[in-house]
């Protein structure tokens, strides 16, 4: 049997066996059935791009039976879209050039009709909503904006009906794939919001935001664990719903592979802190949420918390860490240089040799030479070299720079003085390191493991040219020499401890921002 043939009595079998129409528009069967029933029949000519011979079948339907006139357009709306984005896919610019206004011109015509002739609430009008934005997003024309609008008008007014949940997870689908994110967590909601009212127990509710979790759509995920969280609050004793929310947070707390969300994981350290009982967080708890506030570049509220850490918990493995870490933000985010002094001393003054006091000494050099006690900073340096030239070689070859300057009495490197004059000059500490934003493709490093390091600038949209940066990239840089043109470098480290790297921005007209990261590496 051909192929044709098939389709054709595939189509009888529609036709005579699932759906009775009748000729008006008043006797059609519902609009989503009658579609649903043509969905094989559709596949079965688009799989091979017979987008003209699906238009000629939809038009001259065999036997005494046709589409409702809603169906009709809404399907040859659908493959004039598609066969417009497989032409520009294979580059068959023939017919796309030849054609292409046409099928354009018809995509929003079938849509609009399709709109026009079904009720809000209909799938079909949802549907051909959904086509025509994606059309007017695709062409960055001056319509996508009021299609976007109407889409979510129609998609609220379907969601108040009785619905097919799919659908609306499949246009809150399409709107994230777009990076539509606000306008896809409100379809979103929509969708779990039918979802919960057949799946309302709490154990069911956990269940399907954990499967959500695992097919790494987070947005579903944290909808869904919202109205959960919201349940057991109500529910459970404090001494119950701990372990509830501790386990949750850990799922979206910052990771260096695996899905995270870190202002998520800290909504529920926030809910976890507001039941007013500390002895909830333990030690590696507390310094979990440190950290995800730290890599979230919440530093003032992350310092409090790794000052937590270090009160309660004297012992803990991550001293070093979270008090070197508290002196950064001391002396790079509050300009607080004797608060920042005072805890790098603290780690100087122990008699091991780790990670965490090779940086303070280098730290604590680095800011007499700024304020130009050049004897003093010789001091901090030479220790830095004589006990960690082999265990922190990375790190004593920038100490050996400063070093260089102070003998030849030289300025220190221009990209770290601007921004060291930035981030401590009382003047100039105006700077709330907002619009550059500075990120890591891995804020946790194996040695010798490669990670990138970002910057994009949150600038105000503007109808001049686009304004030419540049970057001036300084701190631990590891292996990296970026230039003040590189918006984006990679880097690797040879030696474990904490790794900063600073940033300014700056533009033909001024200073625009600072910023500044750091780097675990094990």
């Amino acid at each position: 049997m051909s192929r044709n043939l098939r389709i054709l009595v595939l189509a009888l079998s529609i036709f005579l066996g699932r759906i009775v129409i009748g000729q008006s528009a008043e006797q059609a069967a519902p609009a989503d059935n009658a579609c649903a029933s043509y969905e094989e029949l559709k596949t079965g000519y688009l799989k091979d791009n017979q987008y003209n011979v699906f238009i000629d079948a939809l038009e001259n339907p065999k036997g005494k039976f046709k589409l409702s006139a809603a169906c009709l357009n809404y399907y040859k709306a659908l493959a004039r879209y598609s066969q417009l984005k497989y032409l520009e896919e294979k580059q068959l610019w023939d017919d796309y050039f030849a054609n292409g206004n046409t099928y354009r011109d018809q995509i929003v015509q079938f849509s609009n009709n399709v709109i026009s002739q079904a009720q809000a609430g209909d799938p079909l009008r949802v549907q051909s909503r959904l086509l025509l934005w994606k059309f007017h997003h695709d062409q960055q024309d001056a319509f996508a904006e009021d299609a976007l609008t109407d889409l979510m008008t129609d998609l609220d007014a379907y969601a108040k009906g009785s619905v097919d949940p799919a659908l609306l997870k499949n246009i809150a689908d399409e709107l994230k794939a777009n990076d539509e994110k606000s306008k896809a967590r409100q379809a979103y909601k929509l969708y779990v919001g039918k979802l919960i009212a057949d799946e309302s127990s709490e154990p069911k509710l956990k269940t399907l935001a954990a499967a959500f979790y695992k097919e790494e759509n987070l947005e579903l995920a944290e909808n869904v664990y919202d109205v959960y969280i919201e349940k057991i609050s109500k529910t459970l004793k404090p001494e119950q719903l701990v372990p509830e929310l501790l386990e949750i947070a850990s799922m979206f707390v910052y990771k260096p592979t695996g899905l995270y969300d870190m202002p998520y994981a800290e909504k529920i350290y926030a809910k976890l802190e507001g039941l007013g009982k500390p002895e909830v967080f333990n030690q590696e708890t507390i310094y979990l949420r440190a950290f995800n506030l730290e890599k979230m570049k919440e530093y003032k509220k992350a310092r409090e918390i790794y000052l937590q850490l270090i009160k309660l918990y004297a012992d803990t493995r991550h001293f070093d860490e979270a008090v070197y870490k508290i002196a950064m933000v001391d002396a790079y985010v509050l300009a607080d240089l004797k608060e920042a002094r005072a805890y790098f001393e603290k780690l100087t003054a122990k008699p091991q040799l780790f990670a965490h006091k090779a940086s303070s000494l280098y730290q604590l050099g680095l800011l007499a030479q700024w304020e130009g006690d050049l004897t003093k900073a010789k001091d901090y340096y030479n220790a830095l070299i004589k006990d960690f030239s082999d265990t922190q070689a990375q790190l004593a070859a920038l100490t050996k720079e400063r070093l260089k300057e102070i003998e030849e009495n030289k300025p220190l490197e221009y990209n770290l003085k601007i921004f060291l004059d930035l981030s401590l000059k009382p003047d100039a500490f105006v700077m709330e390191m907002g619009k550059a934003e500075l990120q890591s493709s891995s804020y946790i490093l194996e040695k010798n493991r490669k990670a990138s390091v970002s910057s994009v600038m949150n600038m105000p949209e503007s109808g001049c040219n686009q304004v030419e940066l540049q970057y001036l990239w300084s701190g631990n840089l590891g292996d990296a020499h970026p230039t003040v043109k590189d918006a984006t470098f990679e880097e690797s480290y040879t030696e474990n401890g904490t790794k900063e790297t600073n940033l300014v921005v700056v533009s033909p007209s001024g200073t625009l921002d600072r910023s500044f990261i750091m780097e675990d590496v094990y």
